[in-house]
């Protein structure tokens, strides 16, 4: 073959290479496929992958610098739509696409990557009510992380003093859109916890589109949420708008105004209910006075009662130690009425709450006195003269002839009177 050129394969890659690069329609492509042989795994940060249908397929490749940018993550399986260039890579002679876009097919790329962030960060539990801190009732520092330029803090501003004036706020100031914004949020969560001077923080911004809220969606700004001590609530947006900031959050307001509003009460409540529960202690205080002088009048009935008894007892001791036939070395009216004294003056010195004890206490004293009756003095040989049912307790009282009874401790016997008293003498 003298006559035809010879080429080696690198020229004839080079030169295949050549034809595609000059091929204006091949410059910028935009192909529909499924993704098979997903690697992106390196750490070159590079996309290596198979676009397929299901007739043929064509390997692809996504280049660090334009893969930093796409926001969800590509999986096996997935049909997806990309941009790029069809060159050929003349080491293998391998034609393929350059890819400088990718996105979903059928669904935007953010609502993707939205939906695979919060399915993972589900899955790890930082969405678990378990972990959720309590928000503190009074709290007396609260920081507020958002753009200083923003409506959002003002309306926030407004209504912590509309409603709770005694409150301090701490601002960070911080960006909430663009590409540091997400850093510059992670940056501020964590002093403001660090700083410790904060019962509650507030992150959140006003509403815009979801690319504009997408510094709320990011994964580090979760997790610094997360491990963050102080309880927060998110505050991102509109009503309609959900972030990852808002699952990972100790609690979700629909709006920063919703959230000043669940971050402290409201003083005008605070003072009703404080009138509430004055009322209702006077209330109570009147009804326990009540019960109280209820009682001490039972107690003070109880007391007299005793008092009576105590003074009828003490004068039935006094006519017995005027009787001749009582006095014994043993038991004497002295010492009786000298203990029946000392319980009178202990009962007086008692509180209500022991009447029951003294009552006890006279029983006891009911015993000696039934020690110190007649009757127990005749037990030990003693009797007593009755005429006519009058005890006769001197001589001069009886004549000769006269009828007695005399009763001893077993029963009485009648008499007659042979000589009287006084004829004796």
């Amino acid at each position: 073959m003298p006559n035809h050129t010879v080429l080696s394969v690198s020229q004839l890659n080079r030169y295949i290479k050549s034809l595609f690069e000059q091929n204006l329609q091949l410059k910028d492509v935009f192909i529909r496929g499924e993704i098979s042989n997903f690697k992106g795994q390196y750490a070159s940060g590079h996309f290596y992958f198979t676009l397929k249908d299901k007739d043929a397929s064509v390997k692809a490749v996504m280049f660090r610098n334009y893969a930093s940018h796409v926001r969800f993550t590509p999986e096996n399986g997935m049909t997806v739509l990309v941009r790029g260039e069809v060159g050929v890579y003349d080491r293998d002679g391998v034609y393929q696409i350059y890819c400088r876009e990718m996105q979903p097919d059928g669904i935007g790329d953010l609502s993707l990557a939205f939906e695979q962030l919060k399915k993972k960060l589900s899955e790890e539990g930082l969405f678990d009510s378990a972990h959720k801190k309590p928000i503190p009732p009074f709290p007396q520092v609260i920081g507020i992380i958002t753009a200083k330029t923003g409506a959002a803090l003002q309306d926030m501003l407004n209504i912590l003093r509309r409603r709770y004036p005694s409150v301090v706020v701490l601002i960070r100031s911080v960006l909430v859109q663009g590409e540091k914004s997400a850093a510059d949020l992670c940056a501020a969560v964590r002093q403001m916890d660090e700083l410790g001077l904060c019962d509650l923080l507030i992150i959140g911004r006003g509403g815009g589109s979801l690319e504009d809220l997408w510094s709320f969606n990011d994964e580090a700004l979760a997790r610094e949420i997360f491990r963050c001590r102080t309880p927060i609530i998110s505050a991102v947006g509109h009503e309609v708008d959900f972030t990852i900031c808002d699952f990972v959050a100790d609690l979700r307001a629909p709006t920063p105004s919703a959230a000043a509003e669940l971050a402290v009460p409201d003083k005008k409540d605070l003072q009703f209910q404080l009138f509430s529960y004055e009322r209702q202690m006077a209330q109570k205080i009147e009804s326990r006075i009540q019960v109280l002088e209820t009682q001490f009048g039972r107690h003070k009935r109880i007391h007299d009662s005793l008092s009576m008894r105590l003074s009828a007892l003490q004068t039935k001791l006094e006519g017995y130690q005027n009787h001749q036939a009582l006095r014994s070395p043993y038991y004497t009216v002295e010492q009786a009425q000298a203990r029946i004294e000392e319980q009178a003056a202990r009962l007086n010195a008692l509180m209500p709450v022991r009447l029951e004890r003294e009552e006890a206490r006279l029983g006891k004293a009911a015993g000696i006195l039934d020690s110190l009756s007649p009757f127990k003095v005749m037990a030990r040989g003693f009797s007593v003269v009755t005429m006519k049912g009058k005890t006769i307790s001197s001589a001069g009282q009886i004549k000769a002839g006269d009828r007695v009874t005399i009763r001893l401790t077993d029963g009485t016997v009648p008499a007659q009177i042979l000589q009287g008293g006084k004829e004796s003498e």
